[in-house]
């Protein structure tokens, strides 16, 4: 096997997204040689791929930015409260290019496999375009919504109009103008995408399966005095994101629900409403937890929803029923519910009517209806959380695949470790607060305790590292203790794979909160790396 090695280095890093990037840079920075892997042809990750109409961040612009170098913080300018896709490409471009990141990655390439040699526990990494490489630690930094998913409907191939999924956006974009055009979904894609779409297209139909509760993002663009008052309360907005639940700096009421009377009640909600987007749920600390107090914040939410859509009937089909608010990742939009109010625009309820089968012309209904089409958008989502590394063979102890281990649910000490598979680690994804927070931060707190990692097995003389089977045990029945401590088990989302089939229904992320993970990840590397079992001879 060692005849076909094209390259050796210390590590392989797949993905050029927010974490890839940083576990690069911070790698490379301790004198490692690094090799990246991105299937794209540019960094970016899910914001190269998710390029829809709409195509928005949910967390601040401001937070939603490296805090590693001050010089960058203090240099990049955002234009919106909320950063669109493309702002956020050039940002990640910028840094790029800034600490000449590109020299360390192939692009346009996927890694296919990653088999562990157990007599010498390096990795054989082999890659589409024929490069096999030995690395000593593979790192995954794939994302956890870079996998699409497109439902199983019969004669979508035999659809004679356009069709596009969301989350493979063509770089080219997309012209609906006159056209007839079908969105199937109402998640965060389709939400953010639909408004746009409507002004463009002569009539859209929504194919809606699940209602979602979504929050006007009240986005505003950044002045300029905003942009420097920012910047100089860099230091204190970081130090509460870190020490919060979700990465950014805004805290919950110090009170629960019920603890205050309805005036302070109204208007902390209506403060969180104006903030815009998935914070609403965390307007009080026992939203998630009491149903009482959800039903108290979905209340509000619904007066206010209400009140922008004319047609009772059509607010009837856009106010969830089926799960508690917050249970799902709440979305982010710009005028989603103000758009069922044209005349071009129609909503259909999949519960309601479900789609039989598409045709060469459009869509057919289960009572037999048809609509016609030229276009039709998925906005279905992806395999979270898993999809995206399912898809490399990766074989540790044994030859034991990665897939068949995790045939039930993902295992991982941390987040990070996984018994079996030493010198690997997987990057905010499952087992640690990932898609729960701001995800730049978590790739910062990754990135960091990943190096800081291996630099203690090289000082202390340890070949490798590998999380105990015990410890794998232990942290999974933590995060799934945590999960049914609170309300979001009620809900049919993709934290459980539940727009899947077949997939199990296992809570995949930390839900802990981005803290107080972080204070654990700390005392295990301060302890000596605890759970792990560190390798001095092979």
């Amino acid at each position: 096997m060692n005849d076909s090695i094209t390259d050796s280095v210390d590590v392989v890093v797949v993905g050029a997204g927010v974490t890839g990037l940083y576990a690069v840079h911070k790698l490379r920075g301790l004198g490692y040689r690094v090799r990246g892997f991105e299937r794209g042809d540019d960094v970016g990750g899910v914001w190269y791929w998710n390029r829809y109409p709409g195509a928005r961040c949910d967390v601040e612009s401001v937070d939603y930015s490296y805090s590693f170098d001050e010089d960058l913080q203090q240099e990049w300018d955002w234009s919106e409260k909320y950063a669109t896709q493309p702002e956020i490409m050039r940002y990640l471009r910028h840094v790029a290019d800034r600490f000449d990141l590109r020299r360390s990655y192939t692009f346009a390439t996927s890694v296919t496999s990653a088999e562990l040699d157990e007599r010498t526990l390096r990795w054989t990494v082999r890659t589409d375009g024929g490069e096999v490489i030995s690395a000593r630690f593979c790192v995954y930094a794939v994302g956890c919504l870079s996998s699409t998913h497109l439902p199983d409907i019969p004669g979508v191939a035999e659809f004679g109009g356009a069709t596009y999924h969301t989350g493979a956006w063509p770089h080219e974009g997309a012209d609906f103008t006159g056209l007839r055009v079908g969105v199937i979904g109402t998640g965060s894609s389709g939400i953010q995408a639909i408004p746009l779409i409507a002004e463009q297209a002569a009539h859209l139909t929504v194919f809606q399966r699940s209602a979602n509760y979504s929050i006007p993002a009240g986005n505003a663009p950044l002045d300029e005095e905003t942009r420097v008052r920012q910047k100089a309360e860099y230091a204190e907005r970081r130090r509460l994101s870190r020490l919060s639940g979700g990465g950014s700096p805004h805290a919950a009421h110090p009170s629960r629900t019920f603890e205050v009377s309805e005036d302070e009640r109204r208007a902390a909600f209506e403060k969180r409403w104006e903030l815009g987007g998935v914070l609403y749920s965390k307007t009080f600390p026992d939203q998630l937890t009491d149903r009482a107090a959800n039903a108290a914040a979905r209340a509000f939410w619904e007066e206010k929803v209400r009140a922008l859509v004319d047609d009772e009937r059509c607010a009837d089909l856009l106010v969830p029923t089926d799960h508690p608010i917050g249970t799902k990742r709440i979305v982010t939009d710009s005028h989603y519910y103000e758009t069922f109010n044209r005349d071009d625009v129609r909503l259909v309820s999949l519960r309601e009517n479900a789609i039989e089968r598409v045709d060469g012309s459009g869509v057919v209904l289960a009572d037999g209806a048809r609509v016609e089409l030229d276009a039709i958008v998925f906005a279905t989502g992806f395999d979270a959380m898993t999809g995206a590394i399912d898809r490399i063979d990766i074989r540790g102890r044994g030859g034991r695949r990665l897939k068949d281990v995790w045939s039930e649910g993902p295992r991982t000490y941390l987040g990070l470790g996984i018994d079996g598979f030493p010198n690997l680690f997987n990057l905010t994804s499952a087992g640690s607060p990932s898609v729960m927070a701001n995800v730049v931060l978590c790739a910062e707190q990754h990135g960091d305790w990943l190096s800081d990692c291996l630099r203690h097995l090289d000082a202390y003389g340890y070949r490798g590292i590998e999380a105990s089977a015990e410890a794998v045990e232990e942290w999974v029945a933590q995060c799934r203790d945590r999960a049914a401590a609170t309300l979001f088990p009620a809900a049919n989302s993709w934290y459980l794979g539940a727009n899947i089939p077949g997939k199990p229904r296992v809570f995949m992320p930390f839900i802990g909160g981005f803290g107080v993970y972080g204070d654990i990840i700390a005392d295990v590397a301060d302890s000596g790396y605890k759970g792990f079992d560190l390798i001095t001879t092979v």
